[in-house]
């Protein structure tokens, strides 16, 4: 599905009173809940069987699975789109912010180019930058975390 079409019917549930939307479509189907924040489910559709290879029975998994993270301490300030993150208006530019610095509400934290398009993430409150959870020039995701406010 198509990335501006996908954004379309987020943006559309959010300010809507529809608290769940599904499409179906010939290359997948989409889910769209909304509680808190929106969730969206993927699922391509799957290969013809004539396609698919035999299956092959996989050998269990005997590793135990890791610990999950602790969760930051303090304001999240979290993606509000797809894009690549930049700590600075140019390469050779200095960073908005670094770990320690002190911002106000409103201060530019970073950049992410989405479609071309330059978006200026701004704090939503004023604290001290205690953790940048991305690099420079990573690929972010809707709603996951940029940087930890205290």
């Amino acid at each position: 599905m198509d990335l501006r079409k996908l954004k379309t019917l987020i943006d559309l549930v959010s300010e809507s009173n529809v608290s769940e939307l599904e499409i179906t479509e010939p290359e997948g189907k989409v889910r769209i809940v909304k509680g808190g924040g929106a969730m969206v489910q993927y699922a391509a559709q799957p290969a013809p069987a004539a396609m698919l290879a035999p299956a092959v029975p996989a050998a269990p998994d005997t590793q135990p699975m890791p610990a999950p993270a602790a969760a930051p301490v303090g304001h999240t300030v979290k993606s509000p789109m797809v894009g690549t993150f930049y700590r600075s208006a140019s390469p050779g530019a200095k960073s908005f912010v670094e770990v320690g610095s002190a911002i106000k509400a409103g201060e530019t934290l970073c950049i992410i180019e989405a479609m071309k398009i330059l978006n200026e993430i701004e704090a939503d409150v004023s604290g001290t930058v205690a953790q940048i959870l991305c690099e420079n020039g990573q690929a972010v995701e809707y709603g996951q975390p940029l940087f930890v406010l205290v």
